[in-house]
């Protein structure tokens, strides 16, 4: 349906790609991976034609429909989140729009265009019903509940929602227009772990091509049945999921290696003995073969290896026994009660994972055990020699936004060596002149790492960390879990990616309108235990 044919592309001295081809078939779901900067965004731009190659040919048949969801969905206003949606449906939506009109115009039977408007009138509802127009209401309905909506937010304006839920609406816009092709860069970004199940689930019944890129690795895993891998201005396809992908990779690399390591043995051996014997007249023509069968070897370049970032840990004192006891704790919002009397004892080494639907009270409650909530009943007590990090996404506003990062981790620690920050920098994957950025120029993967960052080089012995893995890529989100691994102190954390949930919590608490539920055991254990991935599992209609 859409094809990469020869593409070359290039922003000054940058080579995004050179030559490269791929296919995006009918019906076809395929995940897009590659580091920063590689060129994914600019993969998207070019099908969707507000980018031209440098050389070869997009093919993109005209009748193909795309709907392109990205990062950034502009100021949206005036309109109700239903309407809202309404709008983005594509060509039902527009026919819906322009039938309201014709019909105020029916009323009318003296206007003067009354005749052209009926016409107009018959032909419009034709098509409209054959884009199965009249159900688009309800598939909108069905689309903003999956994404997490209440009804209240539905009848309400779009403009009172954050940025995220606004994310979420663009979302559904695309969603609901049913596009022949789907391009989806980071669609998991602001969906709670119930909006990324039924995204899922959406996607693989989805009867258009979908081509995305993620970093929630179940998503991937879960959808898409080809992997097109960006690198160095090639770019590789492999068939299977993401797993099947990074087998693949890591054979193809090895196999690469061992190549590598032969010849260089061999070249090694041919220059000893052009070195040893070139001076030799006897055996002269000998070493002018082998310079000669030297000059015609195809040198196998070194593999190409996916920088591991690592985050490391300075050792943090031991705390006591009893590291947070929530206990009988209320909390009220207007007429919302959140929590009603909520109790919990968290103790050493232990990780708490907080699950519950939106609205439940997941981030209260982490507030309120950082101390930057106050309950309004009950008490929390933090045990003895306990020293907390907390970290939460408003974290990331409050860098300082003219300050580069080296700048913000001095100021965190004015009197810890430069030579020390900049390490500590590096072990957060922020290398030379990253190190000079400005924070208002990061995106938000790079202000999570740094805030992360300040956080960690305290050592403290317990982490409440609220979605810790938002906006950061597969191998950044392996590093902090591989990091978390060796880390000796208490986590209680939020989190909305299945990959981390399961590598790290040991203990899950269930929020819910009946009030907190306790599972001794981890992600997958209450998988197993009640036979669902989250509290609010909603099904894909």
């Amino acid at each position: 349906m859409i094809s990469f044919s020869n593409i070359s592309k290039q922003y000054g001295g940058q080579i995004l790609f050179l030559e490269a081809s791929f296919h995006l078939g009918e019906a076809e779901k395929v995940g897009l991976v590659g580091p920063n900067g590689a060129g994914k965004s600019t993969v998207f731009r070019l099908i969707t034609g507000e980018e031209q190659p440098d050389d070869g040919l997009v093919d993109r048949p005209k009748r193909t429909t795309i709907g392109y969801f990205r990062q950034d969905v502009g100021d949206l206003r005036g309109r109700s989140v239903l309407a809202e949606t309404l709008s983005g449906a594509g060509e039902a939506g527009r026919l819906g729009e322009e039938i309201k009109e014709l019909e105020a115009k029916l009323n009318d039977h003296e206007a003067p265009d009354f005749a052209d408007a009926v016409e107009r009138f018959g032909e419009v509802q034709a098509r409209f019903q054959e884009l199965g127009g009249y159900d688009l209401e309800a598939r909108a309905h069905a689309i903003l509940a999956g994404l997490g909506f209440s009804a209240d937010q539905v009848a309400g304006d779009v403009g009172n929602l954050s940025g995220g839920w606004k994310m979420r609406v663009a979302l559904a816009q695309i969603l609901l227009a049913q596009p022949d092709a789907l391009l989806l860069d980071e669609p998991t970004n602001y969906l709670d772990i119930e909006s990324i199940l039924w995204l899922e689930n959406f996607l693989r019944e989805y009867r258009g091509a979908v081509l995305m890129t993620c970093h929630d690795r179940d998503v991937m895993n879960r959808v898409v049945k080809k992997i097109i891998e960006i690198d160095a201005g090639e770019i590789k396809s492999y068939s299977g999921d993401y797993e099947f992908y990074e087998q693949q990779r890591a054979l193809a690399t090895a196999q690469q290696e061992a190549q590598y390591e032969r010849q260089q043995a061999m070249l090694a051996k041919e220059k000893a003995f052009i070195e040893r014997f070139k001076a030799r007249a006897s055996h002269a023509a000998q070493v002018q073969s082998r310079v000669k069968k030297l000059d015609k070897i195809e040198k196998v370049e070194p593999p190409r290896r996916l920088i591991e970032k690592t985050f490391d840990f300075r050792k943090a004192p031991r705390s006591g026994d009893d590291v947070i006891n929530v206990d009988g704790v209320k909390k009220q919002y207007g007429a919302k009660l959140v929590h009603a009397s909520t109790s919990l004892l968290v103790r050493r080494t232990e990780r708490w994972a907080v699950m519950g639907e939106n609205g439940s009270g997941k981030t209260t409650l982490l507030k309120m055990m950082a101390g930057v909530l106050e309950a309004d009943s009950g008490k929390v007590t933090i045990g003895a020699s306990v020293t907390m990090g907390y970290f939460a996404q408003h974290q990331m506003e409050q860098l300082g936004a003219d300050r580069t990062v080296i700048e913000e981790l001095v100021a965190h620690s004015p009197t810890t060596n430069l030579g020390t920050l900049r390490s500590l920098a590096g072990a957060f994957g922020f290398h030379g002149d990253d190190h000079e950025k400005p924070i208002r120029i990061l995106s938000g993967g790079e202000r999570a790492r740094l805030a992360l960052a300040k956080i960690l080089f305290d050592a403290p012995n317990l982490l409440v960390l609220d979605e810790p893995t938002n906006h950061l890529d597969l191998v950044t989100k392996r590093a902090l879990v591989k990091a978390l691994a060796q880390y000796e102190g208490t986590i209680v954390f939020v989190s909305h990616d299945r990959a981390f949930l399961r590598a790290i919590a040991t203990r899950i608490l269930e929020l819910s309108k009946d009030g907190a539920r306790v599972y001794g055991g981890s992600y997958d254990e209450y998988v197993a235990t009640t036979g669902r991935e989250a509290p609010g599992m909603r099904q894909a209609s």
